[in-house]
């Protein structure tokens, strides 16, 4: 084995450690930063004319943000979660168009938006 397959294969082994032992307001956080990461890698993949990687980590961006709509409790959350599934659901179809154009800005206006949701849910302190 090769020590960039050692070095993926020893990451991967602690993200699922992370994701057993982690809560449900640190899942969402980790299902975030990684959206907001598969957003940036297509970024880069874009802008190196990798197309298919680039519709490989739009495809995980797009799954990510489907897992952060299938999160939200409207009976529990109210408007905001309402208005949280129509945000995910503009992301969903920027996404989608970012891939098919090739459009950076795109990309960029997703990625905002997602930061900015992720550092309001940062500020939220999880219930003991």
């Amino acid at each position: 084995m090769n020590a960039m397959a050692a070095m993926k294969q020893y990451q991967q082994v602690g993200v699922k450690a992370q994701v057993t032992e982690a809560d449900p307001h640190r899942l969402i956080q980790m299902l975030m930063q990684g959206g907001l990461d598969r957003i940036a890698q297509a970024k880069g993949a874009m802008e190196r004319e990798a197309y298919a990687e680039k519709g490989v980590l739009v495809g995980k961006a797009i799954n990510i943000i489907g897992g952060l709509r299938d999160a939200l409790d409207k009976s529990i959350g109210g408007e905001l979660a309402e208005n949280l599934d129509r945000l995910y659901e503009y992301m969903t179809m920027r996404l989608f168009e970012a891939s098919r154009h090739n459009d950076v800005d795109k990309l960029n206006e997703v990625g905002k938006l997602l930061g900015e949701i992720k550092l309001a849910w940062d500020q939220i302190a999880p219930k003991a």
